[in-house]
């Protein structure tokens, strides 16, 4: 019976520290219950996000940045979106952890430790940009289902690893080999251990690119449980789906990956434009490669007010998935006249890039500021939403802030 209490006492001890006081009448409650304080775990003490961070979704965890938030040249992890489709891992052994390439079109499966994959291949580290093909969702109109991103999934990190591509000539790929998929530890929203919750992949030009790795690091540290630890394929510059977490194993296809979320309308859009709210068979739907041309104003935050007669330093990134962008603009007038930003070159190709202006407001009053990017194929954003897609996928309107002259 002591040894009962004193047992009891120290498991009270230990919720009262987690939730930060003590709970008043604690001894009389229940054996086995979890006080609700404890039942709703909190986000950005898990996942040590910032405060200012917003969930959308907790099962599973998507949760984004505001565009102010995203102001550093190289994104922290306080501010780095989080887009996931199942369950996090639990209990993962490093020491065990492994990776098989496998499939159709390998000469014969290999499997690699973590240890091997670091010490046998030359290690990388780019600058990349991951955005989730649904930021921007919550503009379209009529409304699109899944998460109502805003502007906040969207990062560029520094990662660490080795090329897809070195371990794919390692293994020794076939000639008929047309696509890659990957298969990770995440489980099933239902735990059922038979289903993937997300199993997309890359055709190979994309899977051989320089920048595709097999990353271990994130920011020079290793990466967060929720970003894809202890190991994550990253492929910048397209759909952040396409950079599986938790990897453990590749296949190498000899046809389109037709793994979870791969096909049907995931990560589509109509190969032809379509008229808001139209049905669009499947095999009219084409699947999301490269991201369209965008960019972000991350400083000042929206509405800012100054004074008048002082001038307004902007600042942001532009990124435009594949290719580079070339020029970038910004307008006080909702688009009638636009004037040129500084923009720098990317650090590597799939980084985003820096740009800032100085404005003039001509008097007092309201004003909006809209940034707009063009990329090098001369392709610009659209001032207001793009053409409407089922899934409201690839949202790159310019981004706008509210600015008060008084």
């Amino acid at each position: 019976m002591h040894r009962r209490n004193f047992v009891k006492k120290a498991v009270l001890s230990s919720m009262a520290s987690a939730i930060g006081i003590d709970i008043v009448f604690g001894t009389t409650m229940p054996d086995g219950y979890l006080p609700l304080a404890l039942q709703d775990p909190d986000p950005f003490e898990m996942f040590k996000k910032d405060k200012q961070m917003v969930v959308l979704n907790d099962k599973p965890w998507n949760m984004e940045a505001q565009a102010h938030l995203l102001d550093d040249k190289i994104t922290p992890n306080k501010y780095m979106f989080i887009r996931n489709n199942g369950l996090i891992p639990e209990a993962i052994d490093v020491s065990k952890w492994t990776l098989t390439i496998d499939g159709e079109s390998v000469g014969q499966p290999k499997t690699y430790t973590l240890s091997e994959l670091k010490s046998k291949f030359k290690q990388h580290t780019y600058q990349l940009t991951l955005e989730c093909g649904g930021n921007g969702r919550s503009e379209f109109d009529p409304p699109a289902k899944g998460n109502q991103w805003t502007i906040g999934a969207v990062s560029c990190a520094n990662w660490t690893g080795i090329r897809l591509r070195d371990v794919l000539e390692d293994v020794g790929i076939k000639g008929d080999a047309v696509y890659i998929g990957y298969h990770a530890a995440d489980i099933h929203l239902s735990r059922d251990p038979n289903k993937e919750p997300i199993s997309r992949g890359a055709p190979m030009d994309k899977a051989l690119q320089d920048e595709t790795l097999l990353a271990f690091q994130m920011n020079g540290a290793d990466i967060p449980l929720t970003h894809g630890y202890p190991l994550r394929l990253i492929a910048g510059g397209w759909p952040a789906s396409v950079s599986g977490k938790w990897l453990q194993r590749i296949s190498v296809r000899n046809k389109v990956h037709d793994g979870e979320k791969m096909t049907g309308t995931a990560y589509r859009v109509p190969c032809k434009p379509v008229a808001p709210g139209a049905k669009v068979p499947e095999e009219e739907m084409c699947i999301i490669e490269s991201m369209p041309v965008k960019s972000l104003i991350t400083y000042p935050k929206s509405g800012a007010m100054i004074a008048k007669g002082k001038k307004l330093n902007i600042r942001g990134h532009a990124w435009a998935g594949e290719l580079e962008v070339t020029k970038m603009e910004y307008s006080i007038d909702f688009g009638s006249t636009w004037q040129r930003c500084r923009v720098e070159k990317p650090v590597n190709r799939l980084a985003w890039q820096h740009f800032s202006a100085t404005v003039d407001f001509p008097q007092e009053g309201y004003y909006e500021v809209w940034g707009r990017a063009t990329d090098s194929n001369g392709k610009s954003q659209p001032m207001l939403l793009p053409g409407w897609n089922p899934k409201g996928y690839l949202n790159n309107a310019c981004h706008r802030i509210a600015v008060k002259v008084s």
